[in-house]
């Protein structure tokens, strides 16, 4: 199969060089003229790269790029006018494999896309648009979470925390790697920011900690939803 690579870019010339450039190459391009798109495209598609631009109309790219990795290891080569040092660092810091400033010459741009695909197999794994346990039902592509088919409503880390765990159904998250992942690492060891945002799940999603349906500790390890309820 052909590798998948989704652009997000709000620029429909931009859009369609790079597509015909893509194709060239013989890969399969999708493509989203928003952040709003083109996060649902990157749970219902599952592509195998990101291109992704930063001034996106609908949201920031930055922010598109957090939400991202909220639950997905797929690369991502940042696209954007943006040359600034402190503006490469940030996305570099919340997730992006490479970035690539506008204008930019193709033949360099290729040689980023191939390496990126390289490492792709590695990286990433099959995403489900969607995870249902028992009752509980979590949408990637739409970042909602149901209850017996009615809306749960989640603050951005309560929704963050629980997609991380909804990747890996039935098994260990460690502390760290949801602290790190979530709140960065400067805060790997505030364990007591994740036990309140558990807390919150818990209520939310009436979840008896001693018998529970879905959230499972592991004292002195992490967290693992169960698989099935």
């Amino acid at each position: 199969m052909p590798a998948h690579v989704l652009v997000i870019d709000d620029e429909p010339q931009i859009r369609k060089f790079l597509r015909i450039s893509l194709a060239a190459q013989g890969y399969q391009v999708s493509e989203a003229a928003t952040g709003t798109d083109g996060l649902a495209q990157a749970a219902l598609g599952q592509p195998d790269l990101v291109i992704l631009d930063l001034g996106l109309p609908d949201r920031d790219g930055q922010e598109v790029l957090i939400e991202l990795r909220e639950w997905s290891a797929v690369p991502v080569l940042v696209l954007s006018v943006r040359a600034d040092e402190k503006e490469k660092v940030r996305a570099l810091d919340a997730g992006a494999n490479d970035y690539v400033t506008k204008p930019f010459g193709i033949q360099e741009f290729l040689a980023r896309t191939r390496a990126l695909l390289r490492q792709a197999p590695a990286a990433t794994t099959q995403q489900e648009a969607a995870l249902e346990v028992g009752e509980l039902r979590v949408d990637f592509a739409y970042r909602k979470v149901s209850l017996a088919g009615a809306e749960i409503a989640l603050t951005r880390k309560e929704y963050a925390v629980l997609a991380v765990l909804a990747q890996h159904p039935g098994r260990v998250v460690t502390q760290r790697q949801l602290l790190v992942d979530i709140w960065g690492p400067t805060h790997a060891q505030d364990s007591h920011y994740l036990r309140i945002v558990i807390g919150h799940l818990r209520q939310k999603l009436a979840d008896d900690p001693v018998a529970p349906r879905f959230i499972v500790t592991e004292a002195g390890v992490g967290y693992r939803l169960r698989n099935e309820a």
